[in-house]
């Protein structure tokens, strides 16, 4: 969550909001922290995961004043509903950041490919130019690693 904040601050596209960039991905996903993170493999259909993630955002903003719960319910629902350019963004940078996560996993266990899977969830996803970037460069490092190991000997 954090690290999406972060690369959303940084990046160099004038035409998005860096702010409501920002804020769209530290709200994002605030409501995994009470229904956890539900995942396609977990058959739950998208309308009872939305419910669920609804209710827990109307229980996590219960104590703030009306004006902070407000926005930060209205800055879940704009993500939810990818209804502006930054929630768009915010997204891919979502996708992004978990096909870092998972090359980063697969090199800590030293077993290139491994996380194939993610991988294969967010092809053809990404349409902003520096995402893509990004995601263009991880590839061709994890292509390299994934390369290098078949070349190894096996034990």
């Amino acid at each position: 969550m954090y690290r999406m904040a972060v690369m959303a601050l940084v990046t160099k596209d004038e035409h998005l909001n860096k702010d409501r960039c920002v804020r769209l991905a530290l709200v994002h996903d605030m409501a995994e922290s009470i229904v956890g993170d539900i995942a396609p493999a977990d058959n739950i259909p998208k309308e009872e995961k939305h419910r669920r993630e609804e209710e827990a955002m109307k229980q996590l903003s219960q104590l703030l004043p009306e004006d902070l719960r407000k926005e930060l319910y209205e800055l879940w629902e704009e993500y939810e509903n990818q209804s502006s350019a930054e929630a768009k963004f915010v997204k891919q940078l979502d996708q992004c950041e978990m096909i870092l996560q998972a090359s980063e996993y697969e090199d800590a266990e030293n077993k290139p490919g491994r996380l194939q899977d993610f991988f294969d969830s967010t092809a053809g996803k990404f349409s902003h130019p520096e995402i893509v970037q990004l995601v263009s460069e991880l590839e061709a490092e994890r292509n390299a690693s994934i390369a290098a190991a078949a070349r190894e000997p096996s034990s």
